[in-house]
């Protein structure tokens, strides 16, 4: 008599606490790691995006520096994401749409972007916060002007906040305008105005100055913080601005030296105060400006022979770009024919991004970043005030969105096809459109997430299944994760369509 078959009993499940506890000694510097943690499990990826779970996360790491993530740019090329990761293990962020908006600054968690300006329609303010999504539209201040160059910067004003986890609360945006005066040797007039989310409303123009010789153009950086007050912007052409947020100051003044190239890039000095790096064909010369006199004073030279790759340093007439500035970290990007390099300002340690590289000004992101239930944030929607652009946009977004329910039929039916790389491809795009219509915390896009999840898990297991004809492994894939989603939808989302997901 056959004996009969013996069940094989699972081990017993890890206690929740015990879970935790492993999961909040992940690296904080890397947040690959629990975005893929999320997606283990069901048990995995609730207790990853709990937002009591975030606290306790930053909480573990409160002795380490915030970590640099990654950057935010404005390169030309539509095929670069919109935000590159510098980590370990490289992941995506649905960093709002390179055609429509451009990036400006970045600080305490929240991103700002400024809408492209067409025809006579109004520009708008975009305040992003990275880690729940949440998206906060401001109109510009009104202007006198229509020859007006434009430039931002974001910021927590609370008092007592360490800023590790600004997560709901006030922000500041400081907005700088230069209006030009048609009056020789007197072009322009640069102006500072302030916007508060506690009062959902501007002040008038708290600083004023006045410069000659050349209009204050800003295309080609962001902005500096010094301590809780001191903001500093430079202009195209080199000239600083320093505004004071405690006394509504605005004052200005240049560079080491005057050059036509856009050679500095805003910096922290050694001593704390304001600094600047100007680059050259194989070393970086680190400036300092002393309180006292106000005189600029060469601080530092980074020779690069020994740390940059040959291929780095092979045009002896190519001068290196400093691109940015992360603040907190005291690293800067470099810009080099090899591509795109960080490099530690203390320890000169340098460490390759990325192949691509652009020419103009990166926002580096210096921030935690946990995966979080982005459903539970529907909540705060209809509480954040957004002004509406008008109808045709509107029109433009129902259009939109209809578009993006016929990607997602197509992803579907290529899913049950087995073409996965197709079906990830078109569901990302569905994801883009659907975001890009409702907002990303919408309940509208849930689904197109889980359907996105889907794809790529299908996706995964077939290549991993090299010893089945392709067919098969196809329809069990299907199969499998597709009796996952209907079982349970995910709600934990780490991933943008730009990108595929960790």
């Amino acid at each position: 008599m056959a004996e009969p078959p013996r069940h094989r009993t699972s081990p017993p499940a890890l206690p929740h606490e015990l879970v935790e506890e492993i999961l909040l000694r992940l690296p904080h510097d890397d947040p690959a790691c629990l975005l893929r943690a999320s997606f283990a499990c069901k048990a995995w990826g609730r207790a990853v995006s709990q937002p009591d779970f975030r606290g306790r996360f930053i909480k573990e790491h409160q002795h380490r520096p915030l970590p640099l993530i990654g950057f935010l740019h404005n390169w030309e090329d539509e095929r670069v994401p919109r935000f590159l990761s510098t980590t370990a293990s490289p992941f995506s962020l649905p960093a709002p749409d390179r055609a429509s908006w451009l990036a400006l600054d970045c600080r305490h968690g929240r991103a700002l972007f400024l809408s492209e300006s067409e025809g006579s329609g109004a520009q708008q303010l975009l305040v992003w916060d990275l880690n729940t999504g949440v998206q906060r539209r401001i109109p510009v201040p009104p202007l006198h002007s229509s020859y007006v160059y434009r430039t931002a910067a974001v910021l927590c004003p609370a008092d007592g906040c360490d800023h590790r986890d600004c997560n709901g609360g006030p922000f500041r945006v400081v907005f700088v305008f230069t209006m030009v005066r048609c009056v020789l040797m007197w072009p322009g007039v640069t102006s500072v105005c302030v916007y508060s989310s506690e009062t959902g409303t501007w002040s008038g123009e708290l600083g004023k100055i006045s410069h000659q010789f050349h209009a204050l153009t800003f295309t080609c950086h962001s902005s500096l913080l010094l301590g809780r007050s001191l903001l500093y912007f430079m202009s195209d052409g080199g000239f600083i601005l320093e505004y004071d947020l405690a006394s509504n100051v605005l004052t200005g003044f240049e560079t080491p030296y005057n050059s036509n190239k856009q050679i500095f890039n805003l910096m922290v000095a050694e001593d704390g105060g304001i600094g600047v790096s100007e680059g050259f064909s194989s070393h970086l010369k680190l400036w300092s400006r002393e309180e006292s006199d106000a005189q600029w004073v060469l601080s530092r030279v980074i020779h690069l022979q020994n740390s940059l790759p040959p291929a780095a340093l092979v045009d002896a007439e190519a001068e290196l770009m400093v691109l940015g500035f992360a603040e907190g970290v005291n690293v800067i990007f470099v810009n080099t024919v090899a591509g795109l390099f960080t490099i530690e300002l203390q320890s000169e340690r340098v460490k390759k991004v990325c192949d691509d590289h652009g020419f103009c000004n990166l926002i580096p992101v210096v921030s935690f970043y946990t995966p979080v239930d982005r459903l539970e944030y529907q909540d705060l929607l209809p509480s954040i005030p957004s002004e509406n652009v008008g109808d045709e946009e509107g029109g433009e977004e129902e259009k939109t969105v209809d578009e993006a329910q016929q990607l997602l039929d197509k992803g579907s039916n290529t899913i049950k096809e087995g073409g996965f790389v197709d079906a990830v491809e078109r569901v990302s795009h569905d994801l883009n459109a659907m975001v890009g219509g409702h907002g990303e915390v919408a309940p509208g896009c849930a689904s197109t997430f889980d359907k996105y999840e889907c794809a790529y898990i299908a996706q995964e297991v077939n290549d991993s299944l090299d010893d089945v004809s392709r067919s098969v492994s196809n329809e069990e894939s299907v199969k499998g994760t597709s009796s996952k989603d209907d079982a349970e939808d995910s709600k934990t989302s780490g991933s943008n369509g730009e990108d595929a997901a960790p």
